[in-house]
């Protein structure tokens, strides 16, 4: 029984190998194709990388060599002639441009630079922000404080990545309106938030100071 067992086994072995051999003969070029793939993949990850990395090193050099133009106009010129594949490096380099032409005192076009990035769905939030958030700026003597607080609050919505700074500017329109309570109260949300830079926290804490009021919220502004 023993010889008999072995040799049922060695059969059964042999069948296994001649499957085995088969299913190879059938399907091997699978596991080729797979290989394959996984191979090409990691090469083209590797050469979108080098590609991404090339324009990106491109584009810096472009603006840094627009930023070292001498006058604030010609450096507005060169910075729009600066190009870019991506839409966040294209916005990179129109709000630098913006920045130059209102050292050139171009406040209008300045802010139709921003606006321009500030509509683009293409870029994420954090550009648009920035953007609107310098037009704003660049506003200040010719918006409206019912237009600026309209867009202000829009920016200062919870989680929006400029919420605290424009919380901010909504405390100094407060301000500008006579209503110290309604900024200190805001000022003191500012100061409270976990997420405040520590200068921006300074600047809080000194106007609240300033308007009479105390961190603590026990001493009420005067007037």
């Amino acid at each position: 029984m023993s010889d008999t067992d072995s040799f049922i086994d060695e059969v059964t072995e042999e069948v296994r190998r001649d499957r085995l051999f088969l299913m190879l003969k059938r399907y091997g070029w699978i596991g080729g194709v797979a290989v394959a793939l996984i191979v090409g993949g990691a090469a083209f990850r590797e050469y979108s990388k080098a590609q991404e990395q090339a324009a990106a090193e491109a584009l810096g050099d472009a603006i840094t060599a627009a930023l070292e133009t001498d006058g604030s106009e010609k450096q507005a010129e060169a910075l729009a002639a600066v190009s870019s594949e991506g839409a966040g490096g294209a916005a990179i380099a129109k709000m630098l441009e913006a920045g130059a032409l209102a050292e050139a005192g171009k406040t209008a076009e300045a802010v139709a630079r921003l606006e321009a990035v500030t509509v683009n769905g293409e870029l994420p939030l954090i550009y648009r922000h920035i953007a609107s958030f310098k037009a704003l700026a660049l506003q200040t003597g010719t918006l409206s404080a019912a237009d600026r607080r309209l867009q202000y609050e829009a920016l200062a919505q919870p989680g929006a990545p400029l919420a605290l700074l424009a919380s901010e500017q909504l405390a100094l329109l407060d301000v500008e309106e006579g209503n110290s309570e309604a900024a200190i109260a805001r000022l003191r949300d500012i100061v409270a938030d976990a997420t405040v830079s520590a200068d921006l926290k300074d600047r809080a804490s000194q106007v609240i100071v300033a308007l009479g009021g105390s961190l603590d919220g026990d001493a009420a502004p005067e007037g």
